[in-house]
């Protein structure tokens, strides 16, 4: 009797032997080796388990009761599932090598096997095919202009690209985490655009725009005479998000009283209007996101605790433009296009000192800032190529005085200190040099060097870790 599926690990390998003992063998040797295998012992069960995509690797036996192993090689590839296979056979001639390489097997393997060569030429398989996809998906990323509504085909963006599309199928709530100017706003769409609910309306509310004693009744509507100006009934953002999704910009920026009437309404599903004693309930996905580090935000009590664990069920990290390699000249170069379109200018490319000006900018203002440099370039000049004189940067010199300023509880700026720094120096020494001087500034503390360099935590850790 052939060894059932183990259910404590995922089937990644999938063994086509009609004789039990070896099949046995080789699940064992694999299982040992960390590697799930589910056995079969013909060609019909092997095409039915292959159809339903649940295997990476196949280890062919070419003798089956059934059919021939190239026979199933064959239809593997005319039905183009996404499975590598390693042939094992009977036979090592150069022509049976041959055969099941031009059929489309990964590699071979002679019996009897030995268990080092079988776990070998599996976990290489294994790994090829993890390389070939990504290496598959980063040209399908790189031929397109946009992904998703991002420009951009790096590593961090390929795998912020990968987590969208898997959390935009559920329904869960979403925290989004990034710095002024990463695209929260276009991660949330995206979320919604590429879910169930895409069909249905998509409602924003920035909560750092809208003043203390509105943004309630904006998030969830008022009755007439509720307060001075409730001339009419109206719907708030959560009723008019109705099978759709509510996006909450800049949630930590909301009054700590009706983060609790938030954390009600995300509860029970229930809309209750400024005014009214009368409930509604709603279905609306919640999507949030802050600019600002959320756990230091509940540490300091600015965030309740169980509002931030009730809507950080999936929490998505948008990098800054800094750590985006090779993205900063592919997005400066669509919008200088869609700049020039929009201007009437016929600006075309970006000339080499652009690029290295460019490349050498810190972007704190991140995709944001990037755009607006390159409008203001594109509106106050002419021609076909824009250069590094054109660009609103500040210029290199050879030296730099850096001044830091502090805010006290009543809210006044002081002058915190300052540093100098050669700009002839390489920029992860400069970047080093003004971290260390603000943490220092900071007493030590990351989280308030963080403020102070308008940056988050998490950053200056990562920062710090490379240093080590």
């Amino acid at each position: 009797m052939l060894k059932k599926r183990n259910a404590e690990m995922s089937d990644s390998v999938l063994i086509v032997e009609d004789v039990a003992s070896i099949a046995t063998v080789y699940q064992a040797w694999l299982k040992k080796a960390g590697i799930a295998a589910h056995c079969v012992e013909d060609g019909a069960s092997a095409m039915a388990e292959l159809r339903k995509g649940s295997y990476r690797l196949v280890l062919l036996d070419l003798q089956l009761p059934d059919t021939n192993g190239l026979e199933i090689l064959d239809a593997i590839r005319a039905e183009d599932l996404p499975v590598s296979v390693v042939v094992v056979t009977a036979s090592g001639s150069i022509t049976t090598a041959v055969d099941v390489i031009r059929a489309g097997a990964y590699d071979f393997i002679v019996k009897p096997a030995a268990e080092e060569r079988l776990v070998t030429t599996v976990k290489n398989t294994l790994d090829h095919r993890i390389l070939e996809t990504a290496a598959r998906e980063i040209k399908e990323i790189s031929g397109k202009k946009q992904q998703l509504g991002f420009i951009g085909s790096s590593l961090p963006m390929i795998a912020l690209y990968r987590t969208i599309k898997a959390v935009a199928r559920s329904t869960a709530s979403v925290f989004i985490t990034g710095e002024s100017g990463t695209g929260k706003e276009l991660c949330a769409e995206a979320l919604h655009k590429n879910g169930p609910r895409r069909n249905k309306r998509f409602v924003a509310l920035n909560c750092a725009a809208i003043p203390d004693n509105l943004i309630e009744s904006e998030i969830f509507g008022h009755v007439k005479g509720a307060f001075t100006g409730a001339t009419s009934d109206r719907d708030g953002a959560a009723v008019t998000a109705d099978e759709g999704t509510l996006f909450l910009d800049e949630l930590c920026e909301m009054d700590l009283g009706l983060q609790s009437k938030l954390l009600r309404f995300l509860q029970t599903g229930e809309v209750q209007k400024v005014g009214s004693d009368r409930t509604k309930r709603v279905d609306v996905r919640v999507v949030c996101a802050t600019n600002r580090e959320p756990l230091r935000e509940v540490e300091e009590g600015r965030l309740r605790e169980d509002l931030y664990y009730r809507l950080h069920v999936v929490g998505i990290h948008l990098p800054p433009l800094r750590e985006r390699d090779g993205d900063i000249v592919e997005i400066a170069g669509q919008f200088l296009k869609s700049a020039s379109k929009e201007e009437g200018k016929s600006f075309e490319t970006l000339s080499q000192d652009a690029i290295d000006a460019l490349l050498s900018h810190s972007w704190p203002g991140n995709v944001r800032e990037l755009q607006n440099v390159i409008r203001n370039a594109v509106i106050l000049n002419e021609g076909n190529e824009l250069t590094a004189d054109m660009l609103s940067i500040s210029p290199a010199g050879p030296q730099a005085r850096v001044r830091s300023e502090t805010r006290s509880e009543a809210g006044q700026y002081s002058d915190a200190g300052s540093i100098e720094i050669s700009l002839g120096e390489p920029f992860a020494s400069i970047e080093r040099t003004i971290i260390e001087a603000a943490i220092s500034e900071c007493n030590g503390s990351i989280p308030r060097a963080a403020e102070l360099l308008k940056l988050s935590p998490s950053t200056i850790y990562r920062k710090k870790e490379g240093w080590a």
